[in-house]
């Protein structure tokens, strides 16, 4: 049933974050989605809004939270959404945000990340409110004839203008063929979706604006365009990207989570405060007049935070237990009551320790820890590479956040 909220209460909630770099834009789309809006008001008649994610790798990460919030909002405002696996689209790789092709991926490879992504999104979004699509039910199928059709819609000189492509080509650096139908495929999945509204990235603009141009040609309504500023990583600089390592997985253990989040720099907190949690925009306001004006620590803004999104991902109580491991492990430096398990049967020097139980990925990794002082056991540093530890129980930890108790077994 569709929501009761006022027209221009609905519009304002909808387009809460939406940027394009372009006022004109935004006046069209915010003007479009009003009157749709309306129509479905008086039609009684749920909009079809979308997103399309790639399954590039196993888990989404909180970058991907970004989009999805927004769907949510739809829903709860009475709408069907569509959750897109880009099975076909994904063997090809989207170029929108990079400075080289991405590595193409097996159809094995993108079926297999697929089918963790449908689980992990109903943290975010209503199980019985969202249709998954995979678009190769689609894609694969066209012919040679039917690429050619799509790709008379377009000119070369349109994809050059494109920031990523430009750059390369004025650097001499390939651009191939194949990237070019990349934005094309999307189009074509817009118009196949029959879509309302596809809501993306702010990078992901040149190839929602294809999808208006493919559905104008093919007669229908074209889609209206949602597109969300980039969630920065834990580094506070780029992207949040599973190729730089800087994420936080939303299937992660809720302690790993608000762990992450801590060490997010401060600077970087208005961005996660903005784009991943479901604080008003009035309340995120008062909390940062509040920081500059030195009534609020920045750590303690962190906590509520990492507070907030860890409960938006699970709910309050484990919200509650993660911020009390985080305080007893890092604020009060003890060791987690919870920890892994490694059986100690004879004395082991502490490298292949290290190694065995998956705290270093090499005996030189581990070196190079215990050099650095990384690594603790029983919680004094560890100083000599050479170091036998005999059976028993012991706590081997390495950084702040990893530990594994050590339990000596008989032989």
């Amino acid at each position: 049933m569709l929501s009761s909220i006022p027209l221009d209460e609905q519009v304002a909630l909808l387009m809460r974050g939406v940027t394009y770099g372009d006022a004109g834009i935004v006046d069209t789309m915010r003007a479009e989605l009003r009157e749709r809006l309306r129509e479905a008001l008086e039609a009684g008649r749920p909009l079809r809004v979308y997103l399309g994610v790639d399954p590039t790798s196993s888990d989404l990460h909180l970058g991907h939270t970004v989009p999805l919030r927004k769907l949510r909002q739809f829903q709860d405002l009475g709408h069907r959404v569509i959750f897109l696996i880009g099975s076909f689209t994904s063997l090809i790789g989207d170029p929108s945000d990079k400075d080289a092709a991405r590595a193409q991926q097996t159809p094995e490879q993108a079926r297999a990340h697929a089918q963790t992504y449908v689980e992990q999104v109903w943290r975010v979004l209503d199980r019985e409110r969202t249709t998954v699509e995979y678009n190769d039910r689609w894609l694969a199928g066209l012919s040679f004839a039917d690429v050619i059709d799509l790709a008379g819609q377009f000119t070369v000189q349109q994809f050059l203008t494109r920031n990523n492509f430009s750059q390369r080509f004025a650097e001499g650096s390939p651009i191939w063929l194949h990237e070019f139908l990349y934005a094309l495929m999307q189009a074509y999945d817009a118009a196949h979706l029959q879509a309302d509204v596809q809501v993306g990235g702010t990078e992901q603009l040149f190839n929602l604006m294809a999808g208006r141009k493919w559905m104008a040609s093919r007669g229908q309504r074209p889609q209206i365009c949602l597109t969300l500023p980039i969630l920065v990583g834990t580094d506070g600089r780029r992207r949040m990207s599973k190729s730089t390592g800087n994420t936080i997985g939303i299937a992660e253990p809720p302690e790993a989570q608000y762990g992450k989040v801590m060490s997010v720099p401060d600077e970087a907190m208005r961005n996660y405060a903005d784009l991943v949690t479901r604080w008003t925009p009035a309340e995120i306001e008062g909390l940062f007049a509040d920081l500059d004006a030195g009534r609020l620590h920045p750590r303690d803004l962190k906590m509520r935070l990492a507070r907030e999104i860890v409960g938006s991902l699970h709910d309050e109580e484990t919200a509650r237990q993660a911020e009390d491991h985080f305080r007893q492990v890092f604020q009060d430096h003890e060791a987690p009551d919870e920890m892994p398990s490694h059986p100690l049967a004879q004395p082991t020097d502490i490298v292949s320790l290290l190694v065995d139980t998956g705290l270093a990925p090499s005996r030189s990794a581990a070196r190079r820890l215990i050099e650095q002082r990384g690594v603790r056991l029983d919680g004094a540093a560890v100083e000599e590479p050479d170091l036998v530890v005999a059976p028993g129980e012991a706590t081997l930890q390495v950084g702040r956040r990893r530990f594994v108790r050590l339990v000596g077994i008989e032989r």
